[in-house]
């Protein structure tokens, strides 16, 4: 918040809007709850606005914001109250319910549920009746609330946990907060779209208000094309992650069609927010979207970024996946809007990924990744995934068998090992798995394995003598073994006459 305030002191349009975005729910709910007409709430907030920023200078602390702006507001609803004789509207008024193709019968239930739930709240006691609808209905955190109405977080939890206890006597339901979701999706106001169903569940728990996509893809695995909605390409993909990871094919296939279409009517919300990490797994999802996305009409509808590479507190930041429900939730609003030169970046290094010429793929390296900050880091791992000329191991092979060398000698701690130290290609288990099949299969394998599936956290691993031969620089794997791999649009196969350098970051031809 902090940084907004001091941006929008300086003038600075988009915090403005921003400013205005994120308290604005939050005001309407003070004016009204005050002049009990929604009409009169807007003018009220729309004046508080106008004289907040104009008194932003007087504000000695910017984290004090939603309690300074919540007085702002109060007082322009006195002055109407001053001006104007009081006229009462039906808070069911106040909230619309979305039209769509349900039938009638639906849509009347519907109705009568919202009903129910408004006139619930609108008995429960004042103070318990604002912190619901600042919670529930407008999607604000605990630390936003308690700031605005000057209360420590435990007294504004102990007025929602009454609030719900009241609220499950009155509606006679066990999951109360069910109920707020399954008739104030708001958003349909808002798509977030997220790297994984562990994020997307924390989310939920969060309360964030809007739809929740999970993209449940791996393009940092296998091969990927340009266009990945074709027949033949999809189904092609589908075969080798069937293949390698054990992902059923039909089931690969259906997913895809089915979030294609989600994100095709993204049209129906009135924003975006794309929610992504530093590592190559998220990088590559993320550049596939960004050119999805430039591809599309996208009017006015915003498409937001929030991607990082941190967290405060967690020394080794692997992932949205570490933090909990409020962490994620304390994120919510510092995304930024995305603009034409990060469509067309995530466009060039998608297109770049996807190409069969490993020329194109060193070039990402060069390009002027400054508008997506983590996304050389990312793609010089992709490419230090690729074969070394000094023995032909990428670097997940090279740091296994370095592990394995120094005496870590089972599946699961290997897992463990190499992923904190290569954390940064986001590796999940399924294709760590996979590597290590890879490694210890046919009779030029670098590892030996008790249990071929290495399933089994307790699967035994050591060394072949080729393996150390290999991993002292003695042989090349390349030449001992025939490969057929894939890295995006990179196929590995016997025609291969280039390595990678990782230590100068060059191609070496052979």
């Amino acid at each position: 918040m902090r940084q907004w305030i001091e941006r929008a002191r300086l003038g600075d349009q988009e915090a403005y809007e921003h400013i205005v975005r994120h308290f604005k729910g939050m005001a309407h709910t003070v004016a009204y709850g005050k002049l009990s007409d929604r009409f009169l709430a807007e003018d009220a907030v729309q004046e508080a606005f106008v004289e907040a920023f104009a008194n932003l200078a007087k504000l000695q602390d910017p984290e004090a914001f939603p309690g300074w702006f919540k007085t702002i507001v109060e007082h322009r609803c006195y002055r109407f109250l001053r001006r104007k004789k009081q006229v009462t509207f039906p808070l069911g008024e106040a909230v619309g319910i979305p039209a769509d193709d349900s039938s009638v019968e639906s849509i009347i239930e519907t109705k009568e549920r919202q009903e129910t739930l408004i006139h619930s709240v609108e008995c429960l006691p004042p103070h318990l009746k604002l912190a619901v609808q600042l919670f529930y209905l407008q999607g604000y955190s605990i630390k936003e609330i308690s700031s605005c109405l000057g209360l420590s977080a435990s007294v504004l939890k102990k007025r929602l946990f009454d609030a719900r206890q009241k609220l499950k006597s009155s509606l006679l339901v066990s999951d109360f907060i069910s109920i707020f979701n399954d008739l104030y999706q708001g958003g349909g106001t808002m798509l977030h779209i997220v790297n994984g169903d562990h994020v997307g569940n924390k989310l939920k728990e969060g309360n964030i208000r809007g739809d929740i996509l999970v993209w449940r893809e791996i393009y940092s695995v296998g091969p990927v094309f340009e266009k990945m909605n074709g027949h033949k390409e999809r189904l092609f993909r589908a075969q080798y992650l069937e293949r390698t990871l054990g992902v059923p094919a039909s089931d690969f296939i259906k997913n895809c069609e089915s979030q294609e279409q989600v994100i095709r009517n993204f049209h129906q919300y009135e924003e975006v927010v794309m929610w992504f990490e530093h590592d190559l797994f998220d990088q590559t999802m993320l550049c596939y979207l960004l050119d999805w996305f430039a591809k599309q009409s996208v009017g006015t509808t915003p498409i937001n970024l929030l991607c990082i590479g941190d967290y405060p507190g967690i020394d080794l930041f692997r992932g949205m996946g570490q933090l909990s429900s409020e962490q994620l939730k304390s994120l919510s609003g510092t995304w930024s809007r995305i603009g034409e030169k990060e469509f067309e970046l995530g466009s060039r290094i998608w297109k770049a990924y996807t190409s069969p010429n490993v020329e194109d793929h060193i070039d990402i390296l060069q390009m002027d990744t400054a508008v997506l900050p983590f996304a050389r880091a990312a793609f010089t791992q992709h490419a230090a995934r690729l074969p070394s000329p000094d023995n032909g191991l990428g670097i997940v092979e090279q740091t296994t068998l370095e592990f394995v060398d120094k005496g870590v000698h089972t599946s699961h701690k290997l897992f463990q090992e190499v992923g904190k130290l290569l954390h940064s290609l986001g590796m999940g288990d399924l294709e760590f798995w996979y590597r290590l099949r890879t490694m210890s299969a046919g009779p030029n394998a670098l590892l030996e394995l008790r249990t071929p599936t290495a399933s089994s956290s307790d699967s035994a691993v050591a060394l072949t003598e080729l393996g150390r031969a290999v991993l002292s620089g003695e042989k090349d794997w390349l030449r001992e073994k025939e490969m057929d791999e894939w890295y995006g649009g990179l196929h590995l196969g016997k025609e291969m006459n280039w390595r990678w350098d990782r230590t100068r970051e060059r191609l070496v031809y052979t």
